[in-house]
This record gives C-alpha cells, structure tokens and sequence, in this order.
C-alpha cells in the first residue's frame, strides 16, 4: 500500500511541476509530510491526513506534531527496544515495520477487518480505545453499513478535506495576485484587473458566474458564482455580461438590479445584504439572462472574466420527442432549463426537428434525461439511442 501510494503521490507531482509558475510564491507539488495529501476512500466518505495521526500521537511520543509527521512517511521505523525513531529496518528487535504502517495502516486495517468480519467484540474494544461511541441502532448494523459508520466517526473525509481547505490553500487576497493574469480578459493594468489583484472590496465590482442552481420553485435558478473585486449587494444595479459581450458593444449585455444575494451552505441558502470579494455568493433574479456563465461588474469598461473551459466534450446525443404532441411546448422549455443547469450538456434542435440532448458519455446523458423528464418538462418523454458522432480535419498542411 506505502509503495502504491508513493506512486501515485510522484506522478501527481510530476504533473504539477509541468503546469507549475514562478509567480505563485511556493511550490504546488504535495507531500504526506507537510498535510496536503489525504488517503482514503470517497465512496465510504473516510479520509485521513498525517496530520490527523501526528495529533492523536504527539502526546504518546512527546514530540511535536510537525517533527512526527515527518517520521510518518518515508523510510522511518520505530524500534521499541530503543525507545526511539531510526532510519534502518534492520534493528535488534528484527525487522521493523515502516512507521506509517505500524502506527496508521495497520490500525486502519485492523479495524476494518474486524467490522467486515463482524467481530463485534474487537470492533467495541477498538472504538472506545479510539474514544468513538456507537448508538444502540449502530451497533445492529454489520458489514458495509458497520464500516462505514465506524470510519466516519473516526477519520470524516469531510473533516479531513476541510482542514487541507482551510491551512493549505491560499487565501483569496494572495491567490487572486498571480490568477489575475489568467482570469481577466482586459489590460492588466485597468481599475479592475488592480481590484481583482488586490480582492479590494472597495474596488470596482467583478463576480463572475459559474453555474446556475436550481431553486425549490422549479424553472428558476440561483446564480451561483464568484466575487472577485468590490462587493455585490441586493438591489444594486449591474451590468449583466454574457460570454459573447465585448466592451464598448450592447451585444450580450444586460444592465439590471441583482434582486438578492444569498450564501449557499450545501442545500441551504440564507438571504445576506452583500458579500464582499474573495466568497462565493448566489444571486436571485439573474437567470433569466445568463444561459451558463457570465460576468457581472457595475464598471463602465469592465471587461469580462475568461469562461471556463472543459476537458471534456458533449459526443454521445440522444435525441427526445413527446409521447404526446400537446407537450411540445413542455419539452421546449425544460430542454432550456436543463441547459442552464447543467455547465457541460447541449441540447439543440436539427433542422430535421429533432431535439437534442447530448452530454460527455452514457451515464452523464442518463442523468441529464432523467432530470429532464422529471423536474424539468415534466412529462412522457421517447428517447432515442445513444450515437457518437465520428469527425475528422484537417490539422496541418501536407508536403505534397
């Protein structure tokens, strides 16, 4: 397993130091030791960080966290007859197992053994030296169900994601300094490009739109995006720039009032007055003239910030058509707000007639049918087979 993970942390690494700059302050590349690698499995929702260990461990060891989670990685190993940390797996006591197997993956192993197995005893004992408590109705539970419940209490993948959040990644104020670059589409020497640089909330307002969210009255959405200069407030009046706006153009530009500014917790939303850059916000009231993603500035010259681009493309199409003929006009208006919905589906009419939805394989083009059918039109839908569609070009000139 240490070999396993050493493997995939080096080829991350490589892939980082190819894409890496010289502007963004320190190195991206990761490493167990300084916490900005976690293991762990998202489908049981568990994950751990050295960090995490060296915690639960420094009082054992008397050593600071830091100094353990370097012993945690690496060729380090614990020789019980010495009392202390050592290079060489070779010591009196025989060979030494390696100190990230002894003190993490063997307990993470033996534990989940002992619930797959249903060894409810060990299981108990476990769980109280690691100080978890399991309810009456969890401890019913046996296999899948038992070691998921016992690996979220003890390492949460939500916990251990939101502490690599929170002290590893930059902060918006230092971030935007050297994204500004890649983000802004203008000069970079503009009132805006300086806000965003600066994420001055006192700047000129600059949020770009990521993605639309659909709210609990169905067919409206929430705009969901990002403040990255100024301070975005409800009831303020903007300049609504879609993805084809050029300045100095009225073409894809929209000036109205931002309705309300909400915060979005995951499935709940709470109504703010504003929210100044460096957060994320949604907006009320801005769907209706942006179809995905877009700019929204209250400057005269603001330029728009870069669309997001994908790397993967809509190729496998279905076409859809009403069972039954009355609701057409159904169909038409949930493929619109399927498309808003979702960043990376198409849907699109031939000149056959035929509606379109195509989406990046089957499973993505499944779900998207099923919301359509569901939530969006809300009526019998015929589906046809998935195709892909086969293109070639030409790239580059011959020497004929």
């Amino acid at each position: 397993m240490y070999q396993t993970f050493q493997r995939v942390i080096e080829s991350a690494n490589v892939v980082i130091s190819t894409y890496e700059c010289e502007d963004m302050g320190e190195s991206q590349q990761v490493d167990p030791t300084i916490g900005t690698v976690a293991f762990g499995s998202a489908l049981f929702g568990w994950a751990f960080t050295l960090t995490k260990f060296a915690r639960t461990y420094s009082s054992k060891f008397k050593l600071d966290r830091e100094k353990l989670m370097k012993k945690f990685w690496g060729d380090n190993f614990f020789s019980p007859s010495e009392k202390k940390f050592v290079t060489d797996a070779n010591g009196p006591d025989g060979e030494l197992p390696r100190c990230f197997v002894q003190f993490i993956m063997k307990p993470i192993i033996m534990l989940c053994r002992n619930t797959m197995e249903g060894k409810m005893d060990q299981v108990l004992k476990m769980c109280e030296q690691l100080g978890l408590t399991l309810k009456t109705d969890e401890k019913e539970k046996r296999g899948k169900d038992l070691f998921k419940c016992v690996f979220q209490k003890w390492v949460n993948a939500a916990e251990a994601l939101l502490e690599m959040i929170i002290m590893k990644l930059p902060s918006p104020r230092r971030a935007q300094a050297y994204r500004c670059a890649t983000l802004y589409e203008g000069p970079q020497d503009d009132v805006c490009a300086k806000g965003i640089k600066a994420c001055d909330p006192n700047g000129p307002l600059m949020c770009f739109i990521s993605k639309m969210v659909p709210t609990n009255d169905k067919g409206r959405f929430y705009a969901f995006g990002r403040v990255f200069s100024g301070t975005i407030a409800t009831g303020q009046k903007v300049r609504i720039m879609g993805p084809n706006y050029v300045p100095g153009n009225k073409n894809d530009l929209n000036v109205k009032n931002i309705q309300r500014t909400v915060l979005m917790m995951g499935g709940k939303v709470e109504a703010i007055p504003d929210v100044p850059c460096g957060n994320t916000v949604g907006l009320v009231g801005v769907d209706a003239y942006l179809i995905k993603q877009g700019t929204i500035s209250d400057h005269e010259d603001a330029h728009c910030i870069k669309a997001m681009k994908y790397s993967v493309s809509p190729v496998v199409r279905v076409a859809v058509e009403v069972k039954n003929a009355s609701d057409l006009p159904k169909l038409v208006e949930g493929l619109r707000k399927l498309s808003k919905a979702d960043p990376l589906v198409l849907c699109y009419t031939e000149e056959s007639g035929e509606h379109i939805v195509a989406g990046c394989g089957e499973l993505h083009v499944e779900i998207c049918l099923k919301d359509l059918e569901e939530d969006y039109a809300k009526c019998p839908l015929k589906k046809g087979d998935p195709v892909v569609s086969y293109k070639e070009t030409v790239t580059a000139e011959s020497s004929e």
